[in-house]
């Protein structure tokens, strides 16, 4: 997993203007997919896990630091030096992006005991058109027809995944609007990242949001009087298994994938995670796939196709 610095690339608005076809973008979309993979596995994680949904999140954060350290060690300390952040505007905005991360996994676990999993999966996954409307206002990204049909495409496409056990009413709308306040957050937090990865590499950015958010969800955790020890090892395996893959691999790769391509390409992307999450939970956890979420994993996967050959002549 590449760790460069990309202050000369960046810029301090946002990603390079690359051309969709060059060879960095190719690899930097491979890394966003991958990503996606990776942290796609993340429900599969939570659902396995012996404690409560914010003491997994906790755990996600917290094991993957030593990991982190150890990495940063490998990159040696003249690297390590230049990675740190300088001044308290440096600070604020990787505690901001610790803090909305934290958020996001917060509010989504939380949704999910106060409304239909559906609801709550709908609802978050709206956040990659708030990171369009974002990247437009913050980034001045433009988009083609194609690209924002594709992208309609592929949020319908989860609308048909979830249909079935959808139910909105006045007894859901407190986790219904939580599920929204996640979508606001892990909108935020891309864009942030968007904006960290002008000047701090993937390393930086996931050590220093990462600390900060364990903080967060520790409080939370205590809070709601969630236990934060596992009973067994098994319930170890899969914290770690949670924090190496869904936390190192899949938000690393995804960090350094939106230094290299548009905020809204990568969001509307990252849409198949919900679609795989289903796959998996098909494969694993033997949950079957009815023949409409079938057909909702297909139109997502082929609205994401359809936004990625419309992004093609998407204007910077």
């Amino acid at each position: 997993m590449s760790v460069e610095h990309t202050g000369k690339t960046a810029g301090a608005a946002g990603p390079p203007a690359v051309a969709v076809g060059s060879r960095r973008t190719r690899i930097a979309f491979a890394g966003l997919l991958c990503g996606a993979v990776f942290t796609s596995f993340s429900p599969i994680f939570v659902r396995l896990s012996e404690l409560g949904p914010t003491a997994t999140a906790f755990h996600r954060l917290l094991l993957a630091l030593p990991v982190l350290w150890l990495w940063r060690v490998l990159e040696g300390k003249e690297s390590s030096r230049a990675q740190r952040p300088r001044n308290i505007r440096d600070l604020a905005l990787l505690g901001l992006a610790g803090f909305l991360f934290a958020g996001d996994l917060a509010l989504f676990h939380w949704s999910i005991h106060l409304t239909a999993v559906a609801n709550a999966t709908l609802l978050v996954n709206t956040y990659a058109l708030l990171v369009m409307v974002g990247s437009a206002l913050i980034f001045g990204e433009r988009f083609t027809r194609g690209f924002l049909a594709g992208s309609l495409i592929a949020v319908g496409g989860i609308g048909l995944l979830v249909s079935e056990s959808l139910s909105f009413s006045l007894a859901n709308v407190a986790g219904d609007a939580l599920g929204l306040g996640a979508a606001l957050f892990y909108a935020a937090y891309l864009l942030c990242v968007v904006r960290l990865r002008a000047r701090f590499s993937v390393n930086t950015i996931l050590i220093w949001s990462g600390a900060i958010g364990t903080t967060v969800l520790g409080v939370v955790a205590l809070a709601t009087g969630e236990s934060l020890i596992a009973a067994s090892v098994t319930g170890w395996a899969v914290l770690v298994a949670l924090a190496l893959v869904s936390q190192v691999a899949g938000q690393g790769l995804i960090a350094y994938a939106l230094a290299h391509l548009r905020a809204g390409l990568s969001s509307v992307n990252l849409l198949i995670q919900p679609a795989l999450s289903a796959t998996w939970a098909w494969i694993i956890l033997s949950e079957p796939l009815s023949p409409v979420q079938t057909l909702g994993i297909a139109v997502t996967l082929g609205g994401v196709m359809v936004a990625r050959l419309g992004s093609r002549s998407t204007a910077s």
